[in-house]
């Protein structure tokens, strides 16, 4: 069953994650790729792209291809992003037939909620990348950074607002997920109303991250950077050896 946010409420995504809010992450991938890939690395595909943000920032140094499940998350990112290829396409399964410089997978990484899903996210990055290319995994935490967090969304348009609480938690720290819940209080005009939406996601040990992706045929460098707020993140790093 296909989650709100990423189905009924795609036309309010703009305002619980502009665009804008991705420059640095977007210029960090780019400096990423030129620096590991063989050769000036020219195309990306990006697994999971949803609605295109990093695109709208990568895109003017790559030919980009975004995949992603939901056919509205799609069409929201070729409204964004028209100069590139669109394609339905399953993280775990997707196979394209063709190799690209840089693959691209960020948070949508974080709906591989078993060991064995992951595994085949990272085969499907290793399959399209090409000899000499470079795969970069960044999931919003790991095992050993994981931590609760309950934050304030907000965002506004001409004629609608939308205030999101997320809160993010774990029910049982023994096991490889943890719930992220979104309750949006949506404004249109005089009107409101509320929904709920939540989020099953996995949650892996780092060592786990660098079997898996070293056990497809990845080289591993884990880059660790802190973010605006002060969290801290963890990107894997992988390149296709020549």
């Amino acid at each position: 069953m296909q989650s709100l946010l990423y189905g009924e409420l795609v036309p309010w995504y703009h305002l619980l994650d502009p665009a804008d809010d991705h420059v640095l992450e977007a210029a960090s991938y780019t400096e990423h790729f030129e620096r590991v890939v063989v050769g000036r690395p020219q195309t990306l595909l990006e697994l999971g792209a949803g609605a295109g943000n990093a695109a709208v920032h990568m895109k003017a140094r790559f030919t980009c291809t975004l995949t992603d499940l939901s056919e509205p998350m799609r069409a929201l990112s070729t409204r964004q992003n028209p100069e590139c290829e669109h394609l339905p396409g399953d993280m775990r399964t997707l196979r394209l037939g063709r190799t690209f410089d840089a693959v691209l997978v960020h948070d949508a990484i974080m709906y591989m909620t078993s060991r064995d899903d992951l595994r085949r996210a990272a085969e499907t990055a290793f399959v399209h990348t090409r000899v000499g290319g470079a795969a970069i995994f960044c999931p919003d935490c790991v095992h050993e950074t994981f931590a609760e967090d309950c934050s304030l969304e907000e965002g506004d348009d001409e004629t609608r607002s939308l205030r999101c609480l997320m809160w993010t938690w774990d029910p049982d720290p023994q096991d490889e997920t943890y719930l992220v819940d979104f309750t949006f209080l949506l404004r249109e005009g005089h009107a409101m109303r509320s929904a709920h939406d939540q989020h099953l996601e996995g949650v892996f040990a780092r060592a786990v991250w660098v079997e898996i992706l070293e056990g497809v045929g990845f080289r591993v460098e884990i880059v660790a950077r802190a973010l605006a707020d002060g969290r801290p993140e963890e990107l894997f790093l992988c390149t296709r050896p020549t």
